[in-house]
């Protein structure tokens, strides 16, 4: 990892290097790629602290535990596997799928079978979900990507918006909902955010939230294909200076 040398504060943080190999993710989207295996180049999140034994086991139980992305009444739910079609045609425009590097390639309903299908095994294995916000006719209109490091209680959040819904303002909202309903109901001290250099609204949104600016990193897409990302972090206790709400965890 480049890492910029700045310290948090003594025994705060350490900055990854490219060692770790393959995260159960990055395997699984190998495999439903059915294309190479490529390590990782750097990896993410690049603040890391570990978390006792007990701790890391909660933050499992809690991802087990989710059923929606926050809870407001219209919140996103888990996405299971008959929700593949609708995901797919949202998936399929350009405008949804070009900045996003996680998604399975090739593109296909199939793949995105497979797609839900490995974060319900991450949801079990206490790593990761996928929610769906599904309109009343059943369509799709925007998806969320919860990855989780439980050992380090970090996290990171993907996902988008169908295009018409981004004029109604949901994006900047829906972000700064469930990043605090990240940092709360999962017991998260991190999040760890990234951004292709090409995509502008997602740079602002994240620097007007406050996130601070961490560096770049070559994220590898599951065909083996790579880009260079911008990254952010924010932890729990900037969060909550900055935007308030949070209880302390028990």
């Amino acid at each position: 990892m480049r890492a910029s040398g700045r310290s948090r504060g003594s025994g705060q943080c350490v900055y990854a290097h490219n060692d770790r190999g393959l995260s159960p993710r990055e395997l699984l989207s190998h495999l439903f790629a059915c294309g190479p295996v490529f390590r990782m180049t750097d990896s993410i999140p690049i603040t890391r602290r570990n978390v006792s034994p007990e701790r890391a086991d909660g933050i499992r139980a809690r991802l087990r535990g989710a059923e929606t992305l926050t809870d407001q009444p219209d919140a996103s739910r888990i996405a299971v596997t008959s929700d593949a079609a609708s995901l797919f045609a949202l998936l399929s425009d350009p405008a949804v799928h070009t900045p996003i590097y996680t998604l399975p390639r090739p593109l296909t309903e199939a793949s995105t079978v497979a797609f839900i299908q490995q974060h319900l095994e991450e949801r079990e294995a206490g790593t990761g979900l996928l929610f769906v916000r599904a309109a009343d006719d059943g369509r799709v209109l925007g998806y969320s990507d919860v990855q989780v490091w439980p050992d380090l209680a970090a996290g990171e959040l993907g996902g988008a918006l169908h295009p018409s819904q981004h004029a109604k303002g949901q994006g900047t909202c829906g972000a700064i909902a469930s990043f605090n309903w990240m940092f709360e109901a999962l017991d998260l001290d991190l999040l760890c955010e990234t951004a292709s250099l090409e995509n502008i609204p997602t740079q602002r949104m994240l620097d007007g939230l406050g996130f601070a600016r961490m560096g770049e990193i070559e994220s590898v897409r599951p065909d083996g294909t790579s880009r260079r990302s911008l990254v952010w972090e924010m932890t729990r206790e900037d969060w909550r200076a900055r935007h308030g709400g949070g209880q302390k965890r028990s």
